[in-house]
Parts: C-alpha cells; sequence; structure tokens
C-alpha cells in the first residue's frame, strides 16, 4: 500500500491552500468583500440535498426520564464494583486475570477498574516467559492485544512459535476456534511494517469466513461480530450494549460483572439523558432549524458522536458543548456543499479567517445566522477556559475554524470548475474537511486537563493524533456517501480520483481504499505506543482513537446522517432511550 499518499502531509498544505483571490492582506480582502457586495445578486434558486427531516422531536427528548439515580443505585454499583474488584485481585491465575480484565472492557466498565487494570498488566507486561502461556493460542492473543491497547510494547516475535518454515499461520491451530479469533482481533493492534501481524489476519480472516465445522452458538455470534467488525475498531459503549447480551449468554459468565455491567449502563444512560435534554433545549432556543432549514436537523445523531468520543460520566459539559459543535460543522458543510454559491462562500470564509463581528456586515442573511451563532459558541468556549486556566485559545480555535472553511472552499473551487484531483492531492485536503480537527481541538480544550504551550504549539501542527483518525473518517465517509452526494452535485471522492487518476474500476478502488483505512489504523496503533512520550495527556488519545472508530459506526452499514432512520435509530434508541432490563 502506498503509504506516501498519506504520510507525511507537509503542514503548509493545510494551512496555505491555494486560494489566490484570498491571499491579500485583511484590508484589501474587507475592501474587496464590500465592493463585491455592492455588485452580487444573492441566488434565487438554490441547491437541495432533499435531506430526511429529523425523526426526533424536542419534546420526545425533553419526555426521557430514567428510573436509574438516586442514593439506592449508588449504593448498589458501589457494593457490586468492591465485589468485582476482589475477582480480579483473587483470580486463580495471569490467563484468568486477562480473561477478566477483557470482560471488564468489553462490558463498558473499564472506567471504574482503571488503577486494577494497570496494576496487572504492568507486572504481566515485564514477564518474559508470558506466564505459563506460551503454547495457548488464546492466551498468547489475549496478552499481546491488552497491552497494545493500553500502550506496553511487546514485540509481534510472540506469534512466531505459530508461524511454519514458510512463514505462514500453521493450518493445524485453526481447530481452535476461539484461539483462532483471539489472534484475529490480536493482529488489528498491527504496527506498519510487521509482516507477521499481517499474516496472522490473512491466515485467520480465511479461516474464519470459512468456517464450516459446527461450533458453540456464542462463539459463532463473536465471530460474525468480529467479521463484520473487529473489536479494536468498534465503538466502545455500542459494544458494551451489544456484548452485555451476549454475556449473559455465556456458560463462564460472572453474576457479579453482569449485574453492574447492566446497571452501571443504566446509570450512565440516565446521565446522557440529562446532557440530551441541555442539548435539546439549546437547539430549539438557537433559531438556527428554522432560520437554516436547507442544513441537516441531526442533533440526537451529533449527541451519539458526543457519547462516542466520551461516554464517561463525568464529562458531561464536554458531550454538550461538542454535540453543538459537531451540528455547526453539519451547518457550515451543508452550507458549502449544497446551499452556498461561490461568491458567498468566498465571503464566508474570508469572516471565518478574520473571525471579526464587523465581518458579518459582507454576509447574506443566512450566513449572518451561522457566523454569529458559531461566533458566540467558539468565543463562549475560550471565555470560559480564560476564566479557569488563564489561557487564550481564541487565536487556537479561530485557526481550526479558518482551515476547515477554507479546505471546503476549495472543494467548492473544484466543483464549480469540474476539476478531478488526483488522490493525494483530495486526500491532503479533504482529512481537513472531514473535521476531525475541528473536533479533537474542542475535546482537547473541553476536557480540560494538562493544557501546556508546548501541546498547544503541537496540536497546531495537527500531529498524527489528529490526523490519522481524521483520514479514516474521511475515507469510511466516503466508501458509503460517495455516489449519493456526486447525484446532488458535489465534488469527486477518494473513490472516484482513483478512478480518474489509475483508471481502475470503482471495486478495485473501493478495495484500495478500503487498504488504506487498514494501513492508517496501523499509524494509530502506533500513537498507542508513543503517548509516554507525546505532550498529550493521555485522556486525548482515547477520544482520538474513538474519533475512527465512531466513523466506521457511523457509515458501517450506509450513510449514518443522510439516512438516519436505520441502524443510526437502532444504535440512538439502544444507547439513549431504552435501559437493559435488570430482572
Amino acid at each position: 500500500m502506498a503509504l506516501s499518499i498519506l504520510f507525511p502531509f507537509p503542514t503548509s498544505s493545510l494551512v496555505r491552500l491555494p486560494l489566490k483571490d484570498l491571499s491579500h492582506g485583511n484590508v484589501a480582502r474587507q475592501s474587496r468583500c464590500l465592493a463585491a457586495i455592492q455588485t452580487l445578486e444573492w441566488p434565487t434558486q438554490r441547491r437541495s440535498a432533499n435531506y430526511q427531516p429529523t425523526i426526533w422531536s424536542n419534546e420526545f427528548v425533553q419526555s426521557l426520564r430514567s428510573d436509574y439515580m438516586g442514593d439506592i443505585y449508588t449504593t448498589r454499583i458501589k457494593k457490586l464494583q468492591d465485589a468485582a474488584r476482589h475477582l480480579i485481585l483473587e483470580a486463580s491465575g495471569p490467563l484468568d486475570q486477562l480473561n477478566l480484565i477483557d470482560n471488564i472492557q468489553r462490558l463498558g466498565l473499564g472506567h471504574l477498574f482503571s488503577m486494577e487494570i494497570e496494576e496487572v498488566l504492568s507486572t504481566i507486561s515485564t514477564d518474559n516467559n508470558d506466564m505459563g502461556m506460551a503454547d495457548d493460542v488464546h492466551g498468547t492473543a489475549l496478552r499481546f492485544r491488552l497491552l497494545r491497547q493500553h500502550g506496553y510494547e511487546v514485540s509481534q516475535d510472540v506469534f512466531s512459535r505459530f508461524m511454519d518454515e514458510m512463514g505462514h499461520f500453521k493450518e493445524g491451530l485453526c481447530m481452535d476456534t476461539k484461539g483462532t479469533l483471539s489472534l484475529y482481533e490480536a493482529s488489528h493492534l498491527a504496527l506498519e511494517g510487521e509482516a507477521t501481524l499481517d499474516e496472522v489476519k490473512a491466515s485467520t480472516s480465511r479461516y474464519l469466513k470459512g468456517l464450516t465445522q459446527a461450533i458453540n452458538p456464542n462463539l459463532g455470534r463473536l465471530v460474525q461480530h468480529a467479521l463484520e467488525l473487529p473489536l479494536h475498531w468498534r465503538m466502545p459503549r455500542l459494544e458494551a450494549r451489544w456484548y452485555i447480551d451476549e454475556y449473559e449468554r455465556m456458560e463462564d459468565m460472572n453474576p457479579i460483572l453482569l449485574e453492574l455491567a447492566k446497571l452501571g449502563f443504566n446509570m450512565v444512560q440516565a446521565i446522557h439523558q440529562t446532557d440530551l435534554r441541555k442539548t435539546f433545549r439549546w437547539w430549539a432556543k438557537s433559531g438556527l432549524r428554522e432560520n437554516l432549514s436547507f442544513a441537516r436537523d441531526r442533533m440526537m445523531e451529533d449527541f451519539l458522536w458526543s457519547v462516542g468520543l466520551i461516554s464517561e460520566p463525568q464529562f458531561g459539559h464536554c458531550r454538550e458543548v461538542l454535540t453543538k459543535i459537531i451540528q455547526f460543522i453539519l451547518i457550515i458543510d451543508d452550507v458549502y456543499d449544497i446551499y452556498g454559491s461561490l461568491d458567498e462562500l468566498e465571503i464566508f470564509t474570508d469572516a471565518i479567517e478574520r473571525w471579526d463581528i464587523n465581518a458579518m456586515v459582507q454576509l447574506p442573511q443566512y450566513m449572518k445566522m451561522c457566523f454569529l451563532a458559531l461566533y458566540n459558541t467558539v468565543n463562549e468556549i475560550a471565555y470560559n477556559i480564560l476564566k479557569e486556566q488563564g489561557l487564550d485559545i481564541v487565536p487556537h480555535l479561530k485557526k481550526v475554524w479558518a482551515d476547515y472553511c477554507k479546505a471546503n472552499l476549495l472543494e467548492a473551487k473544484w466543483y464549480n470548475s469540474g476539476y478531478t484531483p488526483g488522490l493525494e492531492e483530495y486526500l491532503s485536503n479533504a482529512w481537513v474537511t472531514a473535521s476531525g480537527p475541528i473536533i479533537l481541538f474542542h475535546v482537547y480544550f473541553l476536557m480540560g486537563e494538562n493544557i501546556t504551550k508546548e501541546a498547544l504549539d503541537c496540536i497546531g501542527s495537527y500531529p498524527n493524533l489528529i490526523r490519522c483518525p481524521s483520514i479514516i473518517y474521511r475515507l469510511t465517509d466516503d466508501l458509503e456517501t460517495s455516489a449519493n452526494e456526486r447525484e446532488r452535485g458535489d465534488v469527486p471522492k477518494s473513490i472516484q480520483c482513483h478512478m480518474h487518476e489509475t483508471g481502475v474500476s470503482e471495486d478495485v478502488a473501493q478495495e484500495y481504499i478500503g487498504g488504506l483505512i487498514n494501513d492508517t489504523w496501523k499509524n494509530i496503533n502506533e500513537d498507542l505506543d508513543l503517548v509516554a512520550n507525546s505532550p498529550f495527556p493521555k485522556s486525548l488519545v482515547g477520544p482520538s482513537i474513538n474519533l475512527a472508530r465512531m466513523a466506521h459506526c457511523m457509515y458501517q452499514y450506509g450513510d449514518g446522517y443522510g439516512v438516519p432512520d436505520q441502524h443510526t435509530k437502532d444504535h440512538i434508541k439502544s444507547l439513549l432511550v431504552q435501559p437493559i432490563p435488570l430482572e
């Protein structure tokens, strides 16, 4: 796979996009734009994407109430947590501990036992003899996966004992379906250049897809689930909801963990509902839905994104503000892709780049609404950070929004001129229009941990921690939405760019883009190893990886934003509306 297409992109391609008519000084720009306003006639007819209206009313959201709040549940969950802690400490051996940790994490309980998990993994990571699991396929693979997930260095050589002289996975080992599944899941933690893990992934994937022998139904569902999307690529909160049902069916299910998982899920869901009601009240009061009716109203789906990035109960304020930011991204995306004329988009981009309230005079009415609402929201975020931490983050937020709008303007110019870029040129711009940098910038500031000058300087250069998830976001979106977007009138996407550049078929282009997604995940895995030396807090790594996971979640079965009444609706109901029955 030609990774030169993806890494590294020069920073200049992000900041100094080729927008020649926006390259003058502020005074010249303002004079030119004001002059343009005097002669421009705003278009009377606009394009429409014919998006479905929202299926979630404010009245419905405000009616959501949970029974799982109050001291009775807090007391019960504390007792269950203490009992589960003893299970970890009293496990009979390292493999039992690893299985417990894996179940705890997949059940969505990892945040409750972070200290215990780190203590166990730290001990296991220092044992060079695999603690008696050398010949256990499942144990070796599970140990490898959990250690890498938590940032420990562990070599792919631990799998060499399962390879033959030709470097292929030993066929006889495939008879152990549980072990093969564990190897398959572990292979998705591979780094660039790890040929052994590439072979493990290919071999185990072929075996699991061609599985014909009778296996335990529970194991069969786990296999099918993994082949649809590997565990490492899944949204943790949604995975927890699915796994709770699966865990309940297992013969070795522990009733303490099961009750803790169900009660914990419902209590966190109650907190999410409180956050959700606040965001919908803001949206109803903003007037943006009525005044910008051309744009997608996807507040519920936006909130699903915020939960996918940060589900821990203590980050309610972060989820509320992040939901607003994601809705602004949708509005601006629809302005550039659908509604705005090229003349209007140039003026709007200039206003965002200047970040000056006086720039509103240049804008048509609908853009004034959009600009002022965004300006006030972002400045309020910056004011709170200044008040609480003494840091002025306005220049950083201004820059990321300006880069986003300039990148969208470039795509609009490509579309209006009929230009089809090459894949490298497209991706060097499109990962910015995917909006990952905006989302992760705001996450970093809203979580409020370890905001240092070093980190601010680093984040402004768009490191791989921001770049790689944004690339996956863009490519997964393209794989599922490019056909519809071309029909309604949009710039060619990565698939079309690769087809145009190389002359290959659409099927071949889709396979190539899928390969780029795989390779980009390897770079994300590299960041897990580098977190100890990163200027960013470890708490930012999770949301960064979760951005890529949410992209898979939203576009796994099609366009989860454009057609939100199918799988996206089911996700929302299971995570935000319906509690898990405890009886």
